[in-house]
């Protein structure tokens, strides 16, 4: 079992970590675990608490995508009713949002058995939506304390689902590399984040059960999410918000799509910082390298296969536009409907210079 050299957590990487779950829980000095998880994977929670025995409260295995505040409610009343004093997310960044819910509002301890590359079980920041908007919340209780990575458990991640995942993992470093407050540490990580992705999820693709692979992937998504908490994100992560928390975009294919697109937006102004992404995947300017990489990888590349309808493009970049994150890039509607309608279309974003 590895130990990862991360600030205010404890993060640990190996075959089997789940199995220590118990030990974790004792240590922080709780007696009843609440389990959560998504509804797929609540066998999965259960055999979790199946371990655990007597310091199990039980399993809510009812989270969503994007963390609605009516599911946290529901949630928050049957932590009570139970008398939880810890949370066990286990699953993808659904599921942690919704222990991150929890923690902001109870302040109980969360460990975190990540089944995705989301990464956000290494940030301090929460996203939820409440009346069809999303919002975001950064503050210290809601980093868990714990986190587990178990690649035995990513492999039942099914490749699709594995590469798209991955590259919501990606968007985090990527951003990073132009963050308006990146500093050497930051760059670095997002590069490490980076280049294990781009080396290692073609493998992943190839063999799922792939234990090497899929190990190098997590330590990859574990980095991606700690330059996520360490810096500020931009454009596209507020497109991806504006996507998911309007229109019910699936989270993880949302950033797959808008990724190489938000990449060619900002590199007219930030393209030194974005060169070596160019590099990493194969040239020719970052998003088109991107794009690219998410083809060989059969990734998702267009808004109309995730159930965008074309008509909800001018409501989408008016949602975009306000209150924008800062963004190297001035915001300005008719570039970001244009960009919107390529990413809708799939279509292979600008050239370096074409803006």
């Amino acid at each position: 079992m590895q130990q990862l050299n991360a600030k205010n957590q404890q993060v640990f990487i190996g075959n089997g970590a789940r199995h220590r779950t118990g030990l974790h829980v004792d240590a922080l000095g709780a007696k009843r675990a609440l389990i959560l998880s998504v509804p797929g994977q609540s066998d999965l929670a259960l055999d979790i608490a199946g371990h655990l025995g007597r310091s199990a409260a039980g399993v809510y295995s009812r989270a969503v995508m994007h963390t609605p505040v009516e599911v946290t409610r529901h949630a928050l009343d049957h932590l009570t009713s139970v008398e939880a004093d810890c949370l066990v997310s286990v699953g993808g960044g659904s599921t942690t949002g919704l222990g991150k819910a929890l923690a902001l509002r109870t302040d109980l301890p969360h460990i975190v058995i990540p089944t995705t590359y989301a990464g956000s079980e290494c940030t301090p920041i929460l996203g939820q939506t409440e009346d069809g908007v999303k919002t975001t919340v950064s503050d210290s209780t809601v980093l868990p304390e714990v986190v587990l990575y178990d690649p035995e458990l990513i492999t039942a991640l099914p490749a699709a689902l594995s590469v798209a995942s991955g590259f919501n993992a990606l968007a985090h470093a990527v951003e990073a590399l132009y963050a308006r407050d990146r500093d050497e540490d930051s760059t670095q990580l997002a590069m490490t984040s980076i280049e294990a992705f781009a080396h290692s999820l073609p493998a992943v693709v190839k063999d799922p059960h792939d234990l090497e692979a899929r190990a190098a992937t997590m330590k990859g998504a574990w980095a991606a999410g700690t330059v996520l908490g360490s810096v500020g994100m931009a454009l596209h992560h507020k497109l991806c918000h504006t996507l998911g928390g309007s229109f019910d975009l699936p989270h993880a294919q949302t950033h797959a799509v808008v990724l190489p697109h938000a990449a060619a937006f900002n590199e007219v102004e930030v393209a030194d910082q974005l060169a070596p992404v160019a590099g990493v995947f194969g040239g020719g300017g970052a998003g088109r390298a991107l794009w690219r990489f998410a083809g060989a990888l059969d990734a998702p590349r267009a808004l109309a296969g995730l159930g965008l309808e074309e008509s909800d493009l001018d409501r989408a970049a008016d949602l975009a536009v306000q209150n924008p994150y800062w963004n190297p890039r001035p915001i300005e509607r008719g570039a970001i409907r244009e960009l919107l309608q390529n990413a809708w279309r799939g279509s292979e974003p600008p050239a370096p210079g074409a803006h």
